[in-house]
């Protein structure tokens, strides 16, 4: 797998327990509320959907793919980019 568009993102996702892994802090709860919004439509359109908690004005995302035996595959850098994209 080509790492090198993954590391030059600029928002980093990190690899946590074989997930990519990001936090958003937002101003408030109705940004982060928006912003999951914006996630869900883009989960949708890449039929790949992401393993997230939301608490008042932080979001955390988990990436990974299950139908491959929860490990990184190319569907999960194609959603980080896209989330990145919602911001």
């Amino acid at each position: 797998m080509n790492l090198a568009p993954y590391k030059n993102n600029k928002y980093m996702w990190t690899i946590e327990n074989n997930c990519l892994y990001k936090e958003f802090i937002f101003k408030n709860f109705a940004d982060a509320f928006t912003f999951i919004t914006k996630v869900a439509a883009e989960a949708e359109r890449l039929n790949h959907h992401p393993r997230w908690t939301n608490t008042y004005n932080k979001v955390q995302i988990w990436l990974n793919t299950h139908d491959a035996g929860d490990v990184i595959t190319d569907q999960d850098y194609q959603l980080s980019k896209a989330i990145d994209a919602c911001l």
